[in-house]
């Protein structure tokens, strides 16, 4: 009975090790030289650029400012004030965005809007679609990049998504900065090493227009952007990563926003994890969908905080059983994943997480992870579900 026990115990930790090796493969590809992607050349294709939008009246001037430096003559700027209760559409409208209205209080959220957004492109459709959020700044080139990586790949196009921390901003927004960093940066630039797809992260995705149909847009789910990457694996067009493109964004300054914005996007990644996971591994090897396998292995990895607690719980309590007569091999794997996890944390901070945080604030890091604890005890207990829009710092 004993021995069936520790079996139990060590095959749950190998499960719980699987994304540690994952993280730290991608880690470890992602330090290797960057490989430039050549360009085919010629005219630009034609694209759309659709920002979903709302009650973004305070920031989406300075957005619709920095996309519409980047068109070009024919390219057209659709911003979908989604459920608005301020003055998000008037303001688009005088900032020189095509502005189209959405009213409706039983289907609330992104994937909505920009379904809503496409069917008014409809009419007189680019060659690329692009999605940009309300408060994103572009970096030089970025629609071009875009819409170039996808039109020569024919695959839907992610550009490097990165959200800074505000200045003067605590030390737990520059550990969410460096996390980000991490989720958006390190591990997908590894993945695409090998030629393995990334996930489509909400802002800076591309898409050519005919692809748009394999694909439902409409969709309340709280992560849609996961689902959607998940759903061109399936219908073999894996979401491509286009670093040489540059999308930013600021963490809120408030609790309140940080709070609601961290709550939405982990318990979303959690409940895809637990909810969807499992099947989409067994439909990825049934099918023989490598890259939709390689998608089901990237969002196995959870928030790094989590990670780290588990892990670290993990590993007590498996010494704490070899201490009192049992099995070693529980404490053996718990310690390789728990190195392999901070050797992998230290080489992502090495190479890539220098000038966002210093040494001594990244050791203040499984502090940071305690601190969450109610956020994970709050998806067991009431997990959130439904959309809900980051509160802004001004509103």
């Amino acid at each position: 009975m004993i021995s069936l026990l520790g079996w139990l115990f060590s095959a749950l930790l190998v499960l719980l090790v699987l994304p540690v090796l994952v993280l730290f493969v991608q880690v470890l590809l992602a330090c290797l030289p960057a490989r430039s992607r050549p360009s085919r050349g010629g005219p630009r294709p034609r694209l759309a650029v659709l920002v979903p939008a709302h009650n973004e009246s305070s920031v989406i001037v300075a957005t619709i400012q920095s996309i519409r430096q980047q068109l070009l003559e024919g390219d057209r700027l659709v911003v979908v004030a989604d459920n608005c209760s301020d003055d998000t559409a008037a303001v688009a409208r005088a900032a020189g965005a095509e502005v189209v209205e959405r009213s409706n209080d039983q289907q609330r959220g992104k994937g909505y809007a920009l379904e809503f957004g496409v069917r008014h492109l409809a009419m007189g459709a680019p060659q690329v679609m692009i999605v940009i959020d309300a408060d994103c700044q572009l970096g030089e080139g970025t629609l071009e990049r875009l819409a170039r990586c996808c039109v020569d790949s024919g695959r839907p196009a992610q550009a490097l998504d990165l959200m800074h921390a505000p200045e003067g901003a605590g030390l737990k927004v520059r550990l969410a900065e460096f996390a980000w960093c991490v989720k958006n940066r390190v591990r997908p630039r590894g993945w695409a090493r090998l030629g393995l797809p990334c996930p489509l992260m909400g802002t800076g995705m591309a898409f050519v227009w005919k692809d748009l149909a394999l694909i439902e847009l409409a969709s309340g789910h709280i992560v849609e952007d996961l689902k959607m990457g998940l759903d061109f694996c399936r219908s073999g067009k894996p979401p491509l990563f286009c670093p040489e493109a540059l999308v930013t964004s600021y963490f809120p300054r408030s609790d309140e926003g940080l709070a609601t914005q961290r709550t939405r996007w982990e318990h979303g990644h959690l409940g895809v994890i637990l909810g969807d996971a499992p099947k989409l591994f067994v439909e990825s090897i049934s099918k023989r969908n490598g890259s939709l396998l390689a998608m089901t292995l990237d969002l196995w990895v959870p928030p790094l905080a989590l990670l780290t607690l588990v892990l670290v719980a993990g590993f007590g309590l498996a010494w704490l059983v070899f201490l009192f007569g049992g099995p070693s091999a529980p404490a053996v794997i718990a310690t390789v994943g728990l190195a392999l996890l901070a050797v992998a944390i230290l080489l992502a901070w090495s190479q890539f997480g220098r000038g966002i945080i210093s040494f001594s604030t990244l050791m203040y890091a499984p502090f940071y992870a305690l601190k969450k604890i109610p956020l994970y005890i709050g998806f067991l207990l009431k997990r959130q579900v439904e959309w809900v829009r980051s509160k802004r710092d001004d509103n």
